[in-house]
């Protein structure tokens, strides 16, 4: 199964592993699933160390990707097309963009944001 993850999760895998639910933590580690992080969380991180929110450089974040096996998922004019039909429950661009992803793509997103239950058809994995 194909399991888009969340911007925060991945930086938890990275520094703090235990703050990861036990579901999500075995859905993670299965082998038989497909991590995919969205370019849009690429951008997002990028963005934080750039203003100093996150210590994070293009080297650790290309290494924490292949160290745990996730591949980036392109942000298509679909992907953004989408915005237009989903309900602003959420203010925050860079995850409304990942929902507007996971729900154009058809796949569960693994996050601990309360918010993103508020999407109808969302699959959310914690």
């Amino acid at each position: 199964m194909r399991l888009l993850v969340d911007t925060a999760v991945l930086i938890f895998s990275m520094i703090s592993p235990e703050r990861i639910s036990k579901r999500a933590s075995v859905a993670l580690r299965n082998p038989g699933n497909v991590l995919e992080l969205s370019a849009i969380s690429v951008a997002e991180i990028a963005i934080k160390a750039s203003v100093g929110k996150l210590a994070f450089s293009d080297a650790i974040l290309q290494e924490a990707l292949q160290e745990l096996g996730f591949r980036v998922l392109p942000f298509t004019a679909q992907h953004a097309l989408k915005l237009f039909q989903i309900p602003l429950h959420h203010r925050d661009p860079f995850d409304r963009q990942m929902i507007a992803q996971a729900l154009c793509e058809d796949i569960p997103v693994v996050t601990l944001d309360k918010e993103f239950h508020l999407y109808r058809g969302l699959k959310i994995v914690w």
